[in-house]
């Protein structure tokens, strides 16, 4: 993301300074547009939340960990200006739509309970939630219709990744379980004379039948000596299993190959879009940056960071806020 707009890496907040900014409420403004204190809270508490075992950062960290957060909320606000000028605005209709997607996966009542038992502000999580909907749709409806990818810029990809399109021998194979040697024993048997696995549930009650495929290199040592010399359409015999027993019916041997230009042009594809789209997104942002008016709290600058500050010249918010020039250490 413009490698992180570089200079607001530079402003670090200062630990356990945060009494003013509370005061005020607004850690940022972006071309006039406030950022909230809380949204840089919400947004740690989370990552937090995320973090596994018990964490306690240094100041250095901390620092760092909330340089990172305001960064990406100064982007995130800086696309959905950008939106709104292009009259593309997330819409409530779509924020509803999103929330009622993520809660559909909680029972009735859950996800409210949820945010309760994680002390996760509702507001703050929607704001959160409109911030995501904003970039993915600046991706979609603003940069994605200006990218197009030629056959020739295909071919060169494809020539010179060739080793992405390398797949290794594979094997596809029908594994049998069950919870006694005699039903699994059966069960094959039915398989081999009929090559139907779908009945064989319903025809041997507690009989599982499954179709994977696996990479040469990646099977277990008691796969690989059960299917070692088997050619396709034939089975191993039973093998004792942590859950039961099992057989392996080998189906298909695929040997190693390069997938051709026709196979690979969909990954070549999305390889390309995905270059292209970050590339597209950078300029953008780079521009941006050049005009747009940024200005964060003095007290959540560090001594290193009000160094690349100049004051906000008769303004009002003058002594809590400063101008900071983003394009400063842009390189």
């Amino acid at each position: 993301m413009l490698r992180k707009v570089l200079i607001l890496v530079a402003i670090l907040l200062v630990f356990g300074c945060s009494n003013e900014a509370d005061d005020m409420g607004i850690i940022a403004r972006v071309n006039g547009d406030p950022i909230y204190l809380s949204q840089l809270e919400f947004q740690h508490d989370q990552f937090q939340a995320d973090t596994a075992g018990t964490y306690v950062p240094s100041v250095e960290k901390l620092r760092g960990e909330y340089g990172d957060i305001l960064t990406d909320l100064i982007v995130q606000e800086l696309v959905l200006q950008e939106l709104a000028k292009r009259e593309l605005p997330v819409t409530e209709h779509e924020l509803l739509k999103a929330e009622e997607v993520v809660r559909a996966d909680y029972p009735e009542g859950a996800f409210d309970q949820m945010l309760v038992e994680e002390y996760i502000d509702l507001k703050a999580w929607r704001k959160q939630l409109k911030n995501h909907l904003g970039m993915k749709k600046f991706f979609q409806q603003v940069l994605r219709p200006k990218i197009k990818i030629d056959y020739k810029e295909a071919q060169q990809y494809y020539r010179e990744h060739i080793s992405d399109f390398y797949l290794p021998e594979s094997l596809r194979i029908l594994v049998v379980r069950g919870p006694s040697r005699e039903l699994v024993g059966r069960a094959v048997e039915k398989y081999m004379e009929e090559h139907d696995s779908g009945n064989l549930a319903t025809a041997f009650g507690e009989v599982e039948a499954r179709e994977v495929v696996v990479r040469e290199g990646r099977l277990s040592a008691a796969w690989k000596n059960a299917i070692s010399g088997l050619e396709p359409g034939q089975s191993s015999g039973v093998l004792t299993d942590r859950f039961g027993f099992e057989a392996l019916v080998l189906l298909e041997r695929s040997p190693a190959k390069v997938l051709a230009p026709a196979q690979a042009y969909p990954l070549v594809e999305k390889a390309l879009l995905e270059i292209k789209l970050r590339d597209a997104f950078e300029t953008w942002l780079a521009e941006s940056v050049i005009i747009a008016k940024i200005s964060v709290s003095s007290h959540l600058l560090t001594e290193a960071a009000e160094n690349v500050a100049s004051p906000i010249a008769d303004d009002a918010d003058s002594k809590t806020m400063k101008d900071v020039n983003l394009n400063a250490t842009d390189s």
